[in-house]
């Protein structure tokens, strides 16, 4: 009996090492694999905190105890984030695919619980799926009163008076849904498949440049991401693939490279209306692809509108209203102007001037990156996309933590630490704050602003071994 236990203990591990090059007893894959299941173990006890029905997690203490959950997640992530780039068996990936796939299943299958945006994607679809415009009538209208039920539409935000807000890109995944098969969880699946697709365009750029596919740790297993997008569904998952697609042509070598760049430039300017955030990202691609690029992005931009321009002007929604209620017109929602306003009173040309300085700074740092540094390898167009979603994201400061999951994408190919936390720890902004706009999301920048300092002094992807997995 004892020989045939080590019988068939010695075949897994010669089955194992025959797939990793390693054995089990591998350090840092045992390390990976603890982490992995003590990941999985805080997803569903941070789930099991939900009383079923519950439009929020159930009640105040419970909220805490989530957050608090999602907040050791994170330091589980950012242990395994460590582990991948110190190197690992190169077998670990499908560790990695594995424990972000089960990650997923529970929040998946579950309603969710965080926001009611899912529930809006669901409206939008249905009504394009009765032939009408989106932006026509807001959800309360009498027009639409026919395609109210008790599911979906009662928990519509802002139903009674704002259109919808969610640009071109973002309304034709929702009519496709919408006329196959609808429903909150066929949107959610669909914003996994879509985390799927940016997942596996940077896989595919971390193998041109001889990188380790389990870098893709660093959005597979991020807690905001298994959240924001399995248990919420959010739409940034369909911006972050889109990117991702156009940051993985764009660095294709090769003589029909003209041909990969207009097509990057299609998959950018898909992503700039699935979420307008992208745009940011814009100088990246110039040093590779200058004009063909930019008209491409130009023209998709201007079809996908034409596709809802009938219209008008509506057909850019809630926007306006968006942003005076989050205070981007006031500069109330600004973290740096509520910080200033704690201290003194703030004069009405306090937002104006700030949006010019932001502006102004992204746009000598787009500059800069475009005509002076010019990125070329994949790893600094990827570096180059990361520092320039981080400033306008830091810039705009929002207190919805899932404005910050697309930042783990530059991050598997460029890793730095600043990207890595800022992608990761606005989880911590689910917790109730009470309006408060700049005492509790410190916990998020304050922090950010020292490791951008260290990224600056000693780069982290430089410092890195060169091929970060174990033979």
């Amino acid at each position: 009996m004892i020989a045939s236990v080590r019988h068939s203990a010695g075949g897994r591990h010669a089955w194992f090492a025959a797939i990793t090059g390693k054995t089990l007893h591998d350090s840092a894959y045992r390390r990976l694999a603890f982490l992995g299941v003590l990941l999985l173990a805080l997803t569903l006890g941070a789930l099991a905190l939900h009383i079923p029905g519950a439009i929020t997690v159930g009640s105040p203490t419970r909220k805490s105890l989530f957050v608090a959950l999602l907040g050791v997640a994170a330091l589980v992530q950012f242990g395994a984030v460590s582990i991948v780039l110190r190197g690992v068996p190169r077998g670990a990936v499908w560790l990695v695919i594995a424990v972000g796939l089960a990650a997923r299943i529970g929040p998946l299958i579950a309603p969710p619980f965080l926001s009611t945006d899912l529930y809006r994607y669901v409206w939008d679809g249905r009504v394009q799926a009765a032939g009408i415009n989106p932006y026509r009538f807001v959800p309360a209208d009498p027009a639409l009163t026919a395609l109210r039920d008790t599911d979906i539409f009662p928990h519509i935000a802002r139903a009674e008076w704002a259109p919808t807000i969610y640009p071109p890109a973002a309304q034709l995944v929702f009519a496709a849904i919408g006329v196959t098969v609808p429903g909150l969880m066929a949107v959610k699946a669909t914003m996994v498949a879509f985390e799927a697709l940016a997942m596996a365009a940077a896989a595919i750029v971390l193998s041109r440049a001889s990188l380790p596919p389990s870098r893709i740790i660093v959005w597979a297993w991020n807690p905001l991401a298994i959240w924001a997008f399995s248990g919420n569904g959010h739409i940034d998952a369909v911006a972050a693939g889109l990117l991702s697609v156009a940051l993985m042509l764009i660095g294709m070598p090769g003589a029909a490279r003209i041909r990969n760049v207009v097509f990057a430039g299609i998959a950018f300017g898909a992503a700039v209306l699935a979420k307008f955030l992208p745009l940011a990202a814009a100088p990246a691609f110039w040093p590779r692809g200058r004009w063909p690029v930019a008209i491409s992005t130009a023209l998709t931009i201007v079809v996908l509108y034409a596709c809802y321009a009938g219209v008008g002007w509506r057909v850019f929604g809630f926007m306006p209203g968006y942003s005076a209620e989050e205070g981007l017109s006031d500069g109330s929602g600004f973290w740096l102007l509520a910080g200033l306003s704690n201290l003194v009173s703030l004069p009405a040309t306090a937002a104006p001037i700030y949006v010019a300085l932001a502006a102004a700074l992204l746009g000598a740092l787009g500059f800069w990156i475009a005509f002076v540094s010019r990125p070329i390898t994949d790893r600094d167009i990827w570096r180059a996309a990361g520092i320039l979603m981080a400033g306008a994201t830091v810039a705009i400061s929002p207190h919805y933590p899932w404005y910050f999951a697309w930042l783990a994408l530059p991050a598997i190919v460029a890793p730095s630490r600043t990207l890595i936390w800022l992608a990761t720890a606005p989880v911590l902004l689910y917790a109730d704050t009470f309006g408060d706009r700049f005492v509790w999301p410190c916990i998020v920048y304050l922090p950010a602003l020292g490791l951008a300092l260290a990224d600056y002094r000693h780069p982290l992807d430089v410092s890195l071994p060169a091929h970060g997995e174990a033979a």
